[in-house]
Formats: structure tokens, sequence, C-alpha cells
């Protein structure tokens, strides 16, 4: 594969139904030595850009709009000029952060974005949110979930816009059916694989959001 995947972390906050919460956030960059997509945008453009390192930045791809994920997209398209796709679903969580301006380009399921000879497929999985979506990099086995799924279970649903059903379904139909050896690069905390996962999916169910 030509290219490579980096991976940052950047900590502030995550605020929805009038809590806020302090989160670590994973980026992760995918390309190669001249161009990159950047996925997620949280709390520190600065250190996103470094990460960068002068490439050029073909896409920021949001896996959804909640705030500790889009915080820093205006300071980092203001850095790297950069167009910003988010699923249309999702733009009520967009507006609670931003006014103005509005995302480049929706995403829709099946969208394909190419980078450093690699390509990434979204997959739309609501439940977290409406319009959470994955991205499959097929030719490193390797799915970047935001927050769909983690080690150890879905992502949150107890907050407004998320449902479990929809998002046991998203993980069942849209997740679990990739290769078994897919590492799962999670929007937070440590990667796992769709192997680990899938045999406690009847677990999650029986436990819940």
């Amino acid at each position: 594969m030509a290219a490579r995947i980096d991976h940052l972390v950047t900590s502030g906050t995550f605020s929805l139904d009038g809590g806020t919460w302090d989160v670590d956030n994973n980026v992760w960059i995918i390309g190669d030595d001249a161009e990159c997509i950047v996925i997620d945008a949280p709390h520190d453009a600065a250190a996103i850009v470094d990460e960068i390192n002068g490439r050029q930045v073909k896409a920021i791809l949001l896996t959804h709009g909640h705030d500790d994920h889009i915080r820093a997209v205006g300071d980092l398209f203001d850095a790297v000029r950069a167009p910003i796709y988010l699923h249309s679903a999702d733009r009520m969580l967009w507006d609670q952060v931003y006014s103005d301006p509005s995302p480049d380009h929706e995403i829709n399921d099946g969208d394909t974005f190419d980078v450093g000879g690699v390509t990434l497929k979204a997959i739309h999985t609501p439940g977290h949110s409406p319009g959470s979506v994955c991205f499959y990099l097929e030719d490193a086995g390797t799915v970047f979930s935001g927050d769909t799924l983690f080690r150890g279970g879905p992502g949150a649903t107890g907050r407004s816009f998320s449902d479990f059903p929809t998002i046991i379904g998203s993980i069942r139909d849209r997740l679990l059916t990739l290769p078994a050896d897919t590492v799962v690069r999670t929007g937070h905390g440590d990667s796992t694989s769709i192997g680990e996962e899938t045999p406690h999916l009847e677990e999650w169910i029986a436990r819940g959001q």
C-alpha cells in the first residue's frame, strides 16, 4: 500500500443536552508524502496541521456532527483550504456549533475518496447520530468507525438524536459483515478488530444502551 495511516490524539470537551465531558479524540490521517485525507477535526487544529506536515489535504471527512469531532474544523479549513464533508442527517448538530459556513459537501453511503493510491469508502452507520459514517479502507484492511463501534461495544445512544436499535442494526449489517481481520480504528480509545467484537453482539443487545 502506497499510503500510510497517521494517528493523533487531541484533548478537549464534548457538550450535548446541557452536559459537558472531558474527552480524548483520535484523528486519523491517510495519505502519502504528497497528499492526505483527514478524518475528524477535534479540539486542536494546530496539532492536526503539524501532523499534516505540509501535505495537500484533499478532504476533511467528518464521521459525525458531535462538537468534539468538528470543533476545530473551521480553523483547520482556514489553514489547509480542504473541502469539508458531513452526512446531511447530522446538519442539526453542525448548526449547534457553526452558524456559518456550511460543510462543502454531503457524504452519501457508498461515496469513495481517493488519496495516495488508495480508496476510502463511506458506510452510513446511523445510531450514535443519524448521520454517523464509517470509512472503509479495504487496501489496508481497516475501517475508521468514528463513534459507531469501539473496543467493547457500540457508541453511546443515551443522548439526543441517538437510537440503540439503530446503532445495533448498523453494526450488525454494515460493520460485522467486513472481514474478521479488519482493524477498527475508533473515534476514541484503542483500536480493535471486527473478529474481536463480532462474538459479543448478543451481549450488547442484552445489555442495552
